[in-house]
């Protein structure tokens, strides 16, 4: 059967490269705003099944789709602030001068489609990046070196946005990238495609 990310992330992409099993991309078109009193965990969930439903009206196969926040810990749980793909070096600057010294939690929601059966799979895996605390300058001088304006929580961990951190917690580093590959290998293993 054939593999379909659900995503038109470059991110998730080049994560899903690095399993050496062949794909194909499709963008889902969904409506991906938040519902009244959902929570940031009810919100992944639900998006990352509903881009590999709308996926499923046009590709056949096993379908892989993923969604995610960031949410800023503010000790209220139901009143943690969502960190949205900044957009602009002013709400980039913005993220990350709340983030300091703070502990920002990535949920990365991702479902897995079989449309043959339409058996279907969600999970949302959490990691948490503990900020150090940050001046002004650092900021400045973070978002002048890498460009993160499509990076929820405003940074790259992949890349120079480690040295923004003092620790990390969670079990998959690639969750915080996008896309849980050490879940997204236990699920695609229940649809019997094995990567090694």
């Amino acid at each position: 059967m054939s593999l379909i990310l659900a995503s038109s992330s470059p991110f998730r992409k080049a994560i899903l490269e690095r399993l050496g099993v062949p794909f194909i991309t499709a963008s889902p078109d969904i409506d991906e705003s938040r519902n009244t009193s959902e929570s940031p965990y009810e919100l992944v969930y639900r998006l990352s099944e509903e881009k590999a439903k709308e996926v499923a009206k046009t590709h056949s196969g096993i379908i892989i789709a993923s969604d995610q926040v960031a949410t800023l810990d503010t000790g209220n749980k139901t009143n943690d602030e969502i960190f949205n793909k900044p957009g602009t070096h002013e709400n980039a600057f913005l993220q990350l001068k709340k983030s300091s010294g703070k502990t920002v939690t990535f949920l990365t929601g991702i479902a897995l489609l079989n449309t043959e059966t339409s058996a279907i799979q969600v999970h949302v895996e959490p990691f948490k990046v503990n900020f150090k605390q940050l001046t002004d300058n650092q900021i400045s001088s973070y978002l002048e070196k890498e460009d993160v304006l499509n990076c929820a929580g405003s940074f790259k961990s992949e890349g120079l946005g480690i040295a923004l951190f003092s620790s990390m917690e969670g079990r998959d580093p690639n969750s915080l990238i996008g896309l849980p590959t050490i879940k997204l290998i236990e699920m695609l293993a229940k649809e019997n495609v094995h990567i090694l």
